[in-house]
Formats: structure tokens, sequence, C-alpha cells
């Protein structure tokens, strides 16, 4: 017999071997039906998959992020699947689930056009229809090898070879249909009903620009149909709001080819970065955080001993100086830890709250690289707090708080998933038990629901991942709150506590925009490019009707400077109408229109972005309007009310 627990510490006795689907039917036939895989022992299965020890079991829905990849992971070998029925001669690459979806990435010589996915999606839902098991099946390298080479599956022979040789060589069937692959999937093609073939696009195999292009198909698939209708009305509102086509039309950024994945900003782009450094620094502040700058560049045998260079080198930029190996910083807490060495600290100084926006560079493979989204520079706003263990609760609810007035400054919600020990972890149990137990209290005591993300924790502490929802209701992964108890020990940071001993303090990581290029990409597309007065690059278009009203034009022009007020000019001898219509398509939040009865009454005619016209003001009356909403920093983007 073996002993399985439930999320609520709940224990029943099972005999060894029995499939996780059965445990799950043991629960409920309903609860069962629902169901799409399972995280037993922090290991994401199939409910096909037997259990033969006691341990840990958490079971998923298509909801979960676990449950997402299983059924868009059994979805790509459903089109792959189709594919070969529909070209024999296809060779398979990889098909994983993605964030959004799923993809394959296909070698053929017959090039795949958007008159081709039809008949993809027939044989699709022929596949689904049938219901298929997806049977799971292992060999001996040799025979997988021979297995492959007979399919004439190149890329999986290759795949193969370079496994460890002690590796576990696994398969999934389902009917006719065989692909070398780890799993976890479906029990079988009944489940994704719904599905649409969304995408072609090239990709080089493996990342190597010096290998063969293949084509990769991309797709999405739910349970149900209205959930994919749901979805493909979102992706077209989201074309619509794209942060690379927006950045372009309003001039706030641009990427190029002598620069791939280092982003451009314009003077439009950094008024509004600045802006949102401006609040950054106001919030961080307020909430009694100091703010550090670290080297861009730091030796070889720092990154050795935060285990950089180790584990992530092939992400860093190197270089040399003085015949000394160096990097470009990937992340900004080794830098932060020096700083908190280069003093002496007592137990009274904590807590320590130190912000950094630092720059750091990370070399992402080309075809990762997504406009703002996914860069090879960028400012993450990191912050660092030093704390004792007794500390830990109150700062961490701190924190939440912190992030949670910076989200909904910009109109988000969010939800929270509460990630705690993996498998494999280091430091003792008692100290993961107390800061799996505070933050919980944290967030417990702030009245906020959470998921717990079982075993899923970074394996040198527990973590509160915030996931945030816009306003179409797309969401985006960024802040997080990290619980550190090892970079503290691999530097040897220390403090000198009541008892007057040395002791070892307790580190926070946390992001709140997490990168601020990527935040400022997920802006573009929250309010569509039409930034709330406080934000925006322009806050007022002054348009006068001709050239006889320009002296009064640039007048308020000047007046509106004096104030701060971010103001543009529109000089063009071109018809008023016209010029409306540019500022309307530059989503600027205000126009002053200026004419003879303008000059002569010593007024201007107001356009408000949302309402239209609202009339004839005097300079003070509207300037005192848009002060104040400036001032309070009003979410008045018409994507928002």
């Amino acid at each position: 017999m073996i002993k399985i627990t439930f999320p609520d510490k709940s224990v029943r006795e099972y005999e060894k071997g029995i499939k996780a689907s059965d445990v799950a039917k043991s629960i409920s036939e309903g609860f069962a039906r629902n169901l799409v895989g399972a995280v037993y022992k922090g290991k994401t299965i199939g409910l096909q998959n037997t259990l033969n020890e006691d341990g840990n079991i958490k079971f998923l829905k298509f909801e979960d992020k676990e449950g997402k990849d299983i059924f868009w992971h059994t979805s790509s070998h459903i089109m792959a699947h189709a594919i070969k029925r529909l070209w024999p001669d296809a060779k398979l690459a990889i098909g994983p689930a993605i964030e959004n979806g799923f993809y394959y990435d296909i070698d053929l010589d017959h090039r795949f056009v958007q008159e081709d996915f039809e008949k993809i999606e027939a044989e699709m839902k022929k596949i689904v229809k049938a219901g298929y098991e997806l049977e799971r099946f292992e060999l001996p390298r040799e025979e997988a090898i021979k297995f492959m080479e007979e399919a004439k599956e190149d890329y999986k022979v290759e795949l193969i070879n370079d496994l460890p040789e002690d590796a576990v060589i696994s398969f999934y069937k389902h009917g006719d249909f065989v692909d070398l692959c780890a799993g976890p999937h479906l029990e079988s093609t009944k489940k994704p009903k719904a599905f649409k073939l969304l995408s072609i696009a090239g990709a080089y195999w493996r990342g190597n620009e010096n290998n063969k292009m293949l084509q990769r198909i991309y797709g999405i698939s739910f349970e149900k149909a209205k959930d994919l209708e749901d979805y493909l009305r979102m992706l077209e509102e989201a074309k619509k709001r794209d942060h690379r086509k927006l950045g372009k039309e309003l001039d706030l950024f641009f990427m190029s080819e002598e620069g791939p994945g280092f982003p451009f900003f314009l003077p439009k782009g950094v008024l509004v970065k600045n802006e949102l450094m401006k609040y950054w620094r106001e919030v961080h502040k307020k909430a009694g955080y100091v703010e550090i700058e670290t080297p861009l560049i730091l030796n070889q045998h720092l990154w050795e001993v935060s285990g950089h260079w180790y584990n992530y080198r092939e992400n860093m930029y190197l270089t040399s100086i003085d015949e000394q190996d160096f990097a470009i910083k990937p992340m900004n807490c080794p830098g932060g830890i020096l700083v908190y060495k280069n003093s002496l600290h007592s137990y009274k100084d904590f807590p320590m709250r130190v912000a950094e926006a630092g720059r750091v560079h990370r070399h992402e493979l080309s075809g990762a690289l997504h406009g703002l989204m996914r860069v090879r520079a960028f400012t993450q706003d990191d912050a660092h707090l030093y704390i004792l263990p007794e500390q830990i609760k109150d700062e961490i609810k701190g924190v939440i708080q912190l992030i949670d007035e910076i989200y909904r400054q910009f109109g988000f919600s969010y939800k929270l998933e509460l990630s705690t020990r993996p498998e494999k972890f280091l430091g003792e149990i008692e100290d993961w038990d107390l800061a799996e137990a505070s933050l919980k209290a944290a967030l417990e005591e702030l009245n906020l629901d959470y998921v717990i993300n079982e075993g899923d924790g970074a394996f040198y502490g527990p973590k509160i991942d915030f996931h945030l929802t816009d306003c179409i209701g797309r969401t985006w992964q960024c802040g997080t709150i990290q619980l550190d108890y090892q970079l503290p020990q691999r530097f040897e940071m220390e403090y000198v506590g009541a008892d007057g001993q040395k002791h070892r303090p307790i580190m926070i990581h946390r992001t709140a925009f997490g990168s601020i290029e990527r935040f400022f990409g997920i802006l573009i597309e929250q309010y569509a490019g039409a930034f709330p007065t406080w934000l925006a690059p322009v806050q007022v278009k002054i348009l006068p009707i001709s050239d006889k009203f320009i002296d009064y034009a640039k007048k308020v022009e000047k007046e509106l400077e004096a104030l701060n007020i971010k103001v543009e000019l529109d000089s063009r001898a071109e018809k008023i109408g016209y010029k409306i219509r540019e500022a309307q398509m530059e989503k600027v939040p205000y126009m002053f229109i200026v004419g003879e009865k303008e000059a002569e009454n010593n007024t201007v005619s107001v356009r408000e972005r949302q309402k239209g016209d609202i009339g004839a003001m005097s300079l003070d009356e509207i300037s005192s309007i848009i002060l104040d909403k400036i001032n309070k920093r009003e979410n008045d983007s018409p994507q928002l009310v």
C-alpha cells in the first residue's frame, strides 16, 4: 500500500501501481471527468501514469498552468498526426506547449500556406472524434534510434543521440501515430474538441541559424467552442493593441537590425519611461526604500560565487579586461550584495529595503525576441530586503501592499500564486516551514485569495508570483517576491545579533514592474496607446486654425510649458479638420483649437479625447483641470473608463 497526501493535507491509502485517474475517481467520478493531469511528488504527470510511492498529489484542470501544458502538448501531437496523414513525407522536429497554445516544427518540401490549415483541422477533428488513448512506452537507446531511423525521423534520431547515456527514452502512441516524447499527455485525444491553427513561421532547427530552416505551425485548443471563440475575439483585439505596431505609429520606440533585441527609445518613449520611473521612485521612497546603483560589468569570481558562471553562463555576455574575464550582469542581486557587504550591520539596521533600477543583459535566442516583451537588454526594477526571521511576515505584507498599489495605479487586477518547497531544495526544512507559514500568514492577514503551487518554489526559497490581468483578459506574470536563504550563505553575509554573535540575514528578492521595458510594452497594449493624461508623452496639442494665430498659439504653448504640462504645437499649414484627425490618431488627451475668437477672448476651444468638444475655456481653468489629473495620476485612459 502507498499513502497519497492531498492538498488539504488529508491522506488516503491505495494499492501500489494505481493510476492517477483511479485515485481521482475514488474522490468523485464528476471530479475526475474535469481533470487533465496531476502533479505528483512535485512532477507533472498524466492521469494514465501509475503511482508507486508515498507522495503529495494535486490534480489539474485546464485552468491550471500545468493543465494547459498537458492539454496543449497533446494538441501538438494531434496536429502532427494530422500533418503526417496528409503529407507522409513530413519530418517532425519538436512540438511543445507554449504560453498560449502549441506549435510543431516540420521539415517538408511542401510550403505550408493558410489554405492548408482547413485540411489539417479537418484531419485533426477525425483524430479527436476517434478518441485514441495515449500510451507511453520506453525503448533502449539502440532500439529507439533504430525505430526512429526506420520511420525516417532524422530530427528525433539526433535528439536521442544527444540524450545522456542513462536517460529514459520514452515514446507516446495514439492510433497509428508514435512520437518521441517525455510527456505528460491527456488520457485520450477526445478532449481538445475546439481548436484553431493560427500562423506559420520559419524556425531554425534548435534555434541555430547554421541549421536548416523549418516550418513552425502555431495553434490553440480548448475543451469548449465558446472558449475558443472568446480567445479568437481577444486575439483580434490584441492585434489592434500590438505594442510593436503602436510603438512605431506613436513614435515611442523602434528595433534595429544593428541591435536585435536592444530597443531604441525615441523622445516620446523616454518621456513615458521617465514618468514611470518618477512614479516608481515616489512609491519606494514613501515605503522606506533607499536606491542604489551597481556596475554593469563585474568579474568572473563574483559570478562564480553567485552560481551564475556555472548555471547561467550561456545566457551571459562575456568580455575580457586586463586579461581577466568579466560578465555584463544578467541580474542585479550579486552587485546589491556587494553593497550590503561594504558596511558592517547590526540587527538594529533591519529591515533594510534597498531598490535598484538596474540595467541587465541576457542572451536570448533570436527566435524568442518579441518587441519590448522579450529583449536582450532591459531595466529590472529590483529590490532586496535584508531581514530577521521574525520580520518575514510583516515585510512580505509591506511588499505585497506596495506591488498592489502599483498595479492598481495602472488598472490591473491580478491573481496570486504561492509556490512551496520543491523536491530538490537547499537549506533546512525548519527554515522552509517558517518561510512558507510566514508567506501564507501575510496573504491571509491581507485577506487575499491565492493558489498554492505545490513544489514549484525556487531551490533557494518559496515565492509569491503576481499574474496580472489586463483590460481584455490576457494575463502577464510580472511581479514576484522570493525568499532566499542561499545567497546570504554563498556570499557569507553577516550581521551582529542582539546576542553579540554573527548571524546570516534572510534576503527577499522582489520586482514590481519586472522589466521596465516589458511593463512599458504591456502598458501600451493595456491602454491601446491612449495613455492616461499623467503618463501621456504629449498631454496637450495646440492646433491653430491658420497661420494668423500662430503667435497666440505660441503664447499658449509657453504658458503650458511653464506649468510643466507636456505640449506640442502643430504649426503646419494644414486644414484644421486634418490636424484634429491626426491628433486623434496620436491619442493625445487634449486638443486646444485656437482661432480669432479664442485669441480675442484669451481662451482656447477644448477637445477632450473621450468627450470630444467641451467648449471654450480660459487657459487657467483648463490648465487647472489637467494639472489636477496629472497630480492625482488619474487613470483616465478611454480603454479603462
